[in-house]
C-alpha cells in the first residue's frame, strides 16, 4: 500500500482556522476532496489544495503506485501551528496593544486503497462469520447484543426526578 504525503509550512493562517478545512476533506477520495475544497468559502483552501496536489505527485513518483489516482484517498491531515509574528498596534493614550499574526504548518498524507481480492462463496448451510464463535446467537441484526437492559431500578423513573421526590405532594 503506498503512503505520501506533503507539508507546507509557515503557511499566513491559524492552525485552528485550517484545521476547520481539513476536518471536512479527511477521509475522503482525492478527486472528492478537491472538489470540496474548490467549493469551500475560506481563503485557506487554496494552500490546502496545493499541498494536496503535492501529495498526489508524492505517491504517483512512488515505486510501487499502481497508476490509479482513483484509487488514493485523504488518509490523515493536520495543521500544526508554527511561529506566531508578534507586532504592536498603537492604542489610546500612548498604550500599545498587541497583534499576534500566527502561521501554520500543513500537513495532508494520502494513502492508496489496497485492490478488492473476490471472496470465496459461503459454505453451505446458511452458516455467515460469527457462526462457531461465543456470543454469536445473542446478536441482532445490527450486531449489538441482545441480552442487555437497563437496571431494574431505572426503568420506571421519570426523566429528571427521582422516585422518592416523585412520589411526595
Amino acid at each position: 500500500m503506498i503512503e505520501a504525503h506533503a507539508t507546507a509550512k509557515y503557511v499566513r493562517t491559524s492552525a485552528q482556522k485550517a484545521g476547520l478545512v481539513l476536518d471536512l476533506i479527511r477521509g475522503r477520495e482525492v478527486n472528492q476532496a478537491l472538489a470540496t475544497l474548490q467549493f469551500t468559502r475560506k481563503s485557506v483552501t487554496h494552500d490546502i489544495a496545493k499541498v494536496l496536489r503535492s501529495a498526489i505527485a508524492n505517491a504517483q513518483q512512488q515505486e510501487g503506485f499502481g497508476g490509479d489516482v482513483d484509487r488514493l484517498y485523504v488518509a490523515s491531515c493536520h495543521a500544526n501551528q508554527g511561529p506566531s509574528m508578534k507586532r504592536t498596534r498603537p492604542a489610546p493614550m500612548g498604550r500599545g496593544f498587541r497583534v499576534v499574526k500566527r502561521t501554520a504548518h500543513l500537513t495532508v498524507c494520502v494513502a492508496e486503497h489496497p485492490l478488492a481480492i473476490a471472496r470465496e462463496a459461503a459454505p453451505a448451510g446458511g452458516r455467515d462469520a460469527w457462526a462457531g464463535k461465543p456470543g454469536a446467537a445473542q446478536k441482532n441484526r445490527e450486531g449489538k447484543s441482545a441480552g442487555r437492559k437497563r437496571p431494574a431500578a431505572r426503568r420506571g423513573k421519570a426523566r429528571g426526578r427521582s422516585a422518592r421526590s416523585a412520589t411526595k405532594t
